[in-house]
């Protein structure tokens, strides 16, 4: 968390290997990107990073399955694990009835679900989400964090979140406060969860 301009979206930039840092070291894992090629960082992200951004990013000719297929697709995935994979990943969101239809023919939420059944289906070890919940009412937005804390716990996935909303944060076990693009605190989100504020 922390106030506009404050560098929350270019850190998960730079911990999704997206931007390069000026100085310092990225590591995710045991990955240093610094010693990595490029090429090398585009694979790795491709195949343990999941992106979940805020206004859905999906591709608006596909279909919620091909959206969700499409990851798989991109690496040279068997057509009988992708399809496997996307069926599976469609109902853990619960969009398996609406895997036919277009992103305009969704609701924000079903739409931000799609999207996080397309960051999931790559099996990855860490999901970056940039204000998952912020175009989304309350009542979606509650279902979306749901979800994400839910699927992480099931899948022992860390997931790294950047929100303004503080209802959002105390999803997380910790929560990190950014100023100025540096940390000015870094604490469990236990004070959120019941009800303190920041």
């Amino acid at each position: 968390m922390g106030p506009s301009g404050s560098g929350k979206s270019t850190l998960l930039h730079l911990i999704g290997g997206l931007d390069t840092p000026d100085r310092g070291e990225v590591l995710v894992g045991k990955h240093q990107f610094s010693k990595m090629q490029a090429d090398e960082i585009t694979i790795f992200r491709r195949h343990k990073i999941g992106f979940v951004f805020q206004f859905f990013n999906l591709l608006p000719t596909l279909t919620a399955e091909e959206n969700v297929a499409l990851p798989l697709l991109l690496d040279g995935r068997g057509i009988k694990d992708i399809r496997t994979r996307v069926r599976d990943m469609l109902e853990l969101v619960g969009l398996s009835r609406r895997s036919g239809h277009k992103p305009d023919e969704m609701s924000g939420g079903e739409m931000q679900r799609t999207a996080i059944a397309r960051a999931l289906v790559i099996e990855p070890l860490l999901l970056l989400a940039d204000e998952p919940t912020g175009n989304l009412d309350s009542l979606a937005g509650d279902q979306i964090l749901n979800l994400i804390k839910t699927t992480a716990e099931q899948r022992r996935l860390t997931v790294i979140m950047v929100t303004h909303d503080a209802k959002a944060a105390s999803y997380g076990d910790r929560l990190v406060m950014l100023r100025d693009g540096r940390i000015a605190s870094d604490d469990d989100a236990l004070s959120l969860r019941a009800g303190g504020t920041r």
